[in-house]
């Protein structure tokens, strides 16, 4: 079995952490450098339930996308939810390891993950890392929709592709509209509308949109909108790092088991169509 440290260089070679965001916070949280690990678990939040599905795995290392503590603290007290998932890491041997920004911009990354799982060709980076003189890096991606769709139909495929939450997918745009190109980009993209705009797509599918640049957005230009649950358009990286740590494993001969998290932290729990009276 492999030492955590040589695990994380592993993952430090897939995401250099010196790519990630200054704002960010990746790496390893907690966890012993010289402890084994047999067992691997991603997952896109690391709050209890997943902590919880850990322990019950018998995993020594969980990877997960969303930093836990983004902005730093003066505790770990358990009487904290935060506290208490460090805890129950530590008293279970469980590493923690965040690779979130990093993540994004990778070669494949975040949104190369979404396209995959969406059925959509990429063409290039969305807002492209000029530091990649090959040009693959960078956050988002402008894919092609092969054959056409409708916007009703396109949003259609990304409800069937993308994991079930109870936001759903809701569309900005003549829902008859053909789409033929689209930028997609895990989590948050309500900052990347310039660069949207830019790429002369047809559609853009992202996660939480506001309400003030959507509705500036659709008066901008007849760029169709394509808003999923952020958890949902993120949750397809797990897969595919998993199965880019799987192929580390095989090849350094570590049999590891890798596994992805099928538990749902989409943090809405029901959705209601609106029946009230009109304004």
């Amino acid at each position: 079995m492999p030492r955590l440290s040589e695990v994380i260089a592993a993952l430090d070679a897939l995401w250099p952490p010196e790519r990630a965001e200054q704002w960010d916070a990746v790496g390893t949280v907690c966890g012993d450098p010289d402890a084994r690990v047999a067992r691997v678990l991603f997952a896109v939040d690391p709050v209890q339930d997943v902590v919880d599905e850990a322990v019950t795995l018998g995993a020594d290392l969980l990877v997960t996308h969303h930093p836990l503590y983004l902005r730093g603290t003066t505790t770990v007290a358990a009487g904290h939810f935060k506290g208490r998932v460090v805890h129950t890491l530590i008293r279970n041997d469980i590493a923690l390891h965040v690779a979130h920004t990093n993540a994004d911009t990778a070669d494949p990354g975040v949104s190369d993950a979404l396209a995959s799982a969406l059925g959509l060709r990429v063409v290039r980076p969305l807002v492209p890392d000029t530091s990649d003189p090959a040009g693959h890096r960078g956050l988002g991606r402008v894919c092609e929709v092969d054959p056409p769709q409708t916007l009703r139909e396109f949003a259609a495929r990304a409800a069937h592709r993308l994991p079930p939450t109870a936001q759903g997918i809701r569309i900005a745009g003549d829902p008859d509209a053909t789409v033929r190109t689209v930028a997609v980009s895990g989590g948050s993209g309500d900052s990347l509308f310039d660069q949207v705009r830019a790429a002369g797509v047809d559609a853009f599918l992202t996660a939480d949109l506001r309400h003030h640049p959507a509705s500036e957005a659709t008066q901008h230009s007849p760029l169709a909108l394509v808003d999923a649950a952020h958890w949902a358009t993120e949750w397809p990286w797990c897969e595919q790092a998993a199965a880019q740590l799987d192929e580390i494993s095989d090849r350094h001969g570590w049999d590891l088991r890798v596994h992805v998290s099928k538990t749902v932290t989409d943090p809405w729990s029901a959705h209601h169509d609106s029946s009230g009276a009109p304004n």
